[in-house]
């Protein structure tokens, strides 16, 4: 059966997550209908990476093997007809060999999470941004986020219910800069841990404003405790970027 390699962007909003589920409707499951309306022997649809209820995608990596030998822009086009005007699209889809897995040869994840420090609310961009009603200080993140970078015992910065067999991960960059209104804290690792991403934000808004310093995320860290972590982010204003393979 033929392999493709599917590149996809999603509203998380509307659903559970992306993996499927019997809590609410999963991003996975759309695209694992859609392909089934296209070939009804479609196989299951493996993603990248199991982004949580509420995270979005701008390029989440996903493969799925089908019956049919179709030409790459007519699988595309296909299953994005039957997604149909939803919070889901399929931006490429690209032939690729059997061998070929979404999830486990992914090199690296790249994700970005997404910071509004004004006092008004959101109306555009509600769902889609973590508003903070206070200034943030980009540069004092930035300077202390390079703490996280490396290899390190990341304990405090992960969900108790956390299935990954150890805390320890590399951190490959981070980086926090103001983007015209917004702030945006960008990360890049082969694998992280859940809600990895949204607890390290959660801390970095709090030396944002001023509440800790440098030294108090790496405290932080160090302590390897999960109580020790800032209040952690909403989903809202997380993106899984790009995926890499090579």
């Amino acid at each position: 059966m033929p392999r493709y390699k599917l590149t996809v962007e999603y509203d998380g909003g509307p659903f559970a997550g992306w993996q499927r589920q019997e809590n609410g409707p999963s991003v996975q499951q759309a695209l694992e209908e859609a392909a089934l309306k296209l070939d009804p022997e479609a196989s299951e649809v493996y993603g990248a990476g199991r982004t949580d209820s509420g995270v979005h995608a701008l390029g989440q990596v996903a493969h799925v093997d089908l019956r049919k030998d179709l030409p790459d822009d007519t699988v595309r086009d296909a299953l994005n007809a039957h997604l149909g005007r939803g919070a889901v699209a399929v931006l490429a889809a690209e032939r690729v060999g059997d061998e070929f897995h979404a999830r486990f040869d992914a090199k690296s994840r790249s994700y970005l999470y997404r910071l509004a420090d004004r006092r008004a609310p959101l109306a555009l961009d509600r769902g889609r941004v973590w508003r903070v009603p206070r200034k943030l200080d980009a540069a004092a993140m930035d300077a202390a986020a390079q703490v996280l970078t490396g290899q390190h015992d990341f304990t405090t910065f992960r969900a108790a219910l956390c299935q990954a067999k150890s805390p320890v991960k590399t951190l490959d960059a981070i980086a926090v800069r103001r983007v015209g209104p917004e702030v945006h804290i960008s990360c890049s690792a082969r694998s992280f841990l859940h809600r990895q991403v949204r607890s390290f934000a959660g801390s970095l808004v709090e030396v944002g404003i001023g509440k800790w310093s440098a030294d108090d995320l790496r405290a932080a860290l160090e302590a390897k405790d999960r109580a020790a972590c800032g209040p952690v982010a909403p989903p809202d204003g997380l993106y899984l970027v790009r995926v890499d393979y090579a």
